[in-house]
């Protein structure tokens, strides 16, 4: 199992120093999500051959490698033009994993296209059935290469994606039918993905590659009302990434699934909630799944 270290609260630093940074705090892996200077949200990679071959050589100095890339494009976009830019934007993304020897890139299904074209108000421009004939569409263009490239493409459903429950999620990934589509697990979005954790863990298995860990309230509890936003009805997405004990993810239920199920992919710390105390978050973090895949050890 490779236990990763998502670097966003340290996103300020050089990627030569992401890489320092990751072997100071105990890791030995790096899950690389959007940073300007190297995979953007939405638009072509702005990583080049010298800030890769600069990363690369950091990583190999300070002894880590890179886990997971993480691009985000609108690949599920009802627009053809979007979704094309969009695939053109991945190639690349994929060129640049191999060039860096990353065999997992992860992504999530996506909101479909861009908000200044399908604005809420506006509706059936961007409904989910849309959205998923587009994602089918790329599937199309994309699964070939990562097949050819002997790359795994991890994704994940992400509140507000046109497709939020994981089962539905896990349905379109086992009718992709390739062995280099997987499915992500985030454990964060748990109260989005539906009600049994660890059933959805135990049906997820056989194509369970990737798991990012940090804690986050259940919005469902309190009758609805753990949140209260104004004006009542207002369609929002509310969650945390928070460190392990500071909200309500049961972790013995977690960690002992995965041990069940055997579970030996990609294991990331993704806490985004505490950029001031970075370093010592990212430490807790790594202590803490230290500690509980001891406790559950894997069968």
């Amino acid at each position: 199992m490779k236990i990763a270290l998502d670097p966003y609260m340290h996103r300020h630093l050089s990627l030569p120093d992401i890489a320092r940074k990751t072997a100071d705090l105990g890791y030995r892996h790096i899950e690389l999500s959007p940073r300007a200077d190297f995979l953007d949200w939405w638009v072509m990679p702005r990583a080049d051959r010298e800030r890769i071959d600069e990363f690369k050589r950091a990583m190999r100095d300070h002894g880590v490698e890179l886990a997971t890339l993480q691009p985000m494009y609108r690949w599920s976009s009802p627009f053809e033009d979007e979704r094309q830019a969009a695939i053109r934007y991945w190639k690349k993304a994929i060129e640049i994993s191999a060039e860096l020897g990353c065999t997992t890139m992860i992504s999530e299904f996506g909101r479909g296209a861009s908000p200044e074209r399908a604005p809420t108000h506006i509706p059936g421009l961007n409904t989910p059935e849309l959205c998923e004939a587009a994602f089918w569409r790329s599937m199309d263009e994309l699964v070939p290469i990562f097949e050819r490239e002997k790359i795994t493409l991890s994704v994940e459903p992400h509140p507000e994606d046109w497709v939020e429950d994981f089962n539905q999620a896990l349905d379109i990934v086992r009718m992709i039918g390739s062995p280099q589509v997987k499915i992500s697990y985030i454990a964060p979005h748990t109260f989005y993905y539906g009600e049994d954790m660890a059933a959805m863990l135990r049906r997820a298995a056989p194509f369970l590659a990737h798991v990012r860990v940090a804690d986050t309230f259940n919005h469902t509890a309190s009758s609805g009302l753990r949140y209260i936003v104004n004006p009542p009805g207002a369609k929002v997405r509310v969650h945390q990434h928070l460190d392990i004990g500071q909200g309500e993810i049961n972790w013995d239920i977690f960690f002992a699934t995965l041990a069940e199920t055997g579970f030996d992919g990609i294991l990331s710390s993704c806490v985004f909630a505490w950029e001031e105390r970075a370093d010592d978050s990212s430490r807790f973090m790594l202590s803490e799944i230290q500690r509980y895949l001891a406790k559950h050890p894997r069968r």
